[in-house]
């Protein structure tokens, strides 16, 4: 039997169309050959998310976006098919996060496994969750800083309002005129200093005159540590034996013979007694000054004279012949 040529054609025309569909639905991931199941999951905004964008689990892909189509109530969700090779079993409780797979943006479903022993199966919903871009993960990092930023310039504001208010003319006048004291106190200081440089450079032999004075002093005293140790034990003995006396019996006793003597002076000050008599009344001097001169000028003339007060005589007899006075 003869095939016609037309035959042919359309033959060959069936193939290149079914290869035209395999390749075509190849390049998107779809492989009519294998044994998949269909998962959905449901977002508020896909964020660039399209058809053919791979399933991700630990960086390896194990299925593709086939489609995403917007659902027509009120939530305006949009609704994902995933399609996912049998062999990998998913937690119910697992995740479908949408992430970003390279640096260009380019979008995938990343699977973050959950811990359930019931696993998903053909035609299930999983949760969804969204990675947060670029421009969400910036405004996240610049938030913080933004407030601070915003409480800083609050803060400077404040202060600026407060250094205005300090620094009208009455307070730059008494800075400016605090400066200018600043000022002379530097000068007077460098003047001092200059003095005192003058001073040393001119007492310069007698500061070391006084410094190996000094060191001699210390030299002297560390060779006779001992005997300064003895000296302090010493007066450390004698400190205690003056802790240890009554002090006070002793202060009180002195308190009163002062107190004593101060009311004898009082009498004597007053003409009272005898001394005060004496100190007081110039007569009583003057009487005792002259009996004192008259018994001066008797012991003269007894020691002149003697015999004109006493007589001796070894017979017991007077000598008639010596004329009386």
């Amino acid at each position: 039997m003869k095939i016609s040529k037309e035959v042919k054609i359309a033959f060959v025309s069936i193939i290149a169309f079914a290869c035209f569909i395999y390749g075509f639905n190849f390049l998107k991931g779809k492989n009519f050959f294998a044994s998949q199941n269909k998962f959905y999951a449901v977002y508020q905004d896909v964020d660039g998310l399209v058809e053919a964008n791979p399933l991700i689990i630990s960086g390896y892909k194990v299925g593709i976006v086939t489609d995403i189509e917007l659902s027509y109530d009120s939530s305006k969700n949009v609704i994902v098919t995933m399609l996912l090779d049998k062999k990998i079993n998913i937690p119910k409780n697992s995740v479908a996060k949408i992430v970003s797979s390279d640096i260009m943006g380019s979008k995938a479903i990343q699977f973050v496994m959950g811990n359930s022993k019931e696993f998903a199966v053909d035609g299930d919903t999983l949760l969804s969750e969204k990675e947060a871009n670029l421009k969400q993960s910036v405004n996240k990092a610049i938030e913080p800083l933004q407030r601070k930023a915003e409480s800083l310039i609050s803060s400077v504001d404040s202060v600026m309002i407060v250094v205005q208010d300090i620094l009208n003319k009455d307070a730059r006048k008494n800075l400016s005129g605090s400066f200018e004291s600043i000022n002379l106190a530097f000068r007077s200081l460098d003047k001092t200093s200059r003095r005192l440089d003058t001073l040393v450079a001119s007492e310069k032999n007698k500061i070391s005159n006084i410094i190996t004075k000094v060191n001699i002093l210390v030299t002297t005293m560390a060779d006779n540590s001992d005997k300064l140790s003895n000296v302090i034990k010493n007066f450390s003995s004698i400190s205690d034996s003056l802790a240890k006396a009554n002090l006070t019996s002793t202060i009180n006793n002195a308190n009163s013979v002062l107190l004593q003597t101060s009311e004898i002076m009082t009498k004597i000050n007053k003409g009272q007694g005898t001394f005060g008599l004496l100190v007081n009344n110039d007569s009583l001097y003057h009487q005792l000054d002259k009996s004192v001169q008259d018994l001066d000028k008797l012991l003269i003339d007894l020691r002149a004279n003697p015999k004109r007060y006493a007589h001796f005589s070894v017979f017991g007899r007077r000598d008639k012949n010596k004329p009386t006075n």
